[in-house]
């Protein structure tokens, strides 16, 4: 069986394309950036220490920072789930959280993404984001 950190490996590039249809808030036409999970990480990585910001706000800068429109919020999604179950991973192993990508820094409490992962994660998430807040 694939692990999530496996699955972080791909190496897939980032494309800036059209939007073929109207989908997910897209329209057609649009210039759009198919993120990869590379570059999602490393934004990820340099966000300070309790700096919190919303997935639709990382969208839109990661879009600008790409010269696009619009980040693919259902490639995003994919990749926001990978990151989050490959960083409760890594800390199952033992990991230190100065390794573990923070991507508690981009979920939300109400994210889609976290209503999909073990409650143990979630919880070890938000005791992150809290923790860091108050720091």
């Amino acid at each position: 069986m694939t692990s999530w950190s496996d699955k972080l490996r791909d190496g897939k590039p980032h494309q800036v394309k059209p939007v073929p249809v109207n989908i997910a808030g897209m329209k057609k036409g649009q210039v759009m950036l198919v993120p990869s999970t590379r570059i999602v990480a490393a934004f990820i990585r340099r966000l300070p220490k309790g700096r919190l910001l919303e997935t639709r706000e990382l969208r839109t800068r990661l879009a600008r920072r790409y010269r696009a429109e619009v980040t693919c919020p259902i490639t995003m999604g994919f990749i926001l789930r990978s990151l989050a179950e490959a960083a409760w991973e890594a800390r199952q192993a033992g990991a230190a959280e100065a390794v573990i990508p923070p991507v508690w820094r981009v979920l939300e409490d109400d994210s889609l993404t976290l209503k999909k992962l073990p409650r143990a994660a979630v919880a070890f998430f938000r005791a992150r984001r809290a923790a860091e807040a108050r720091d």
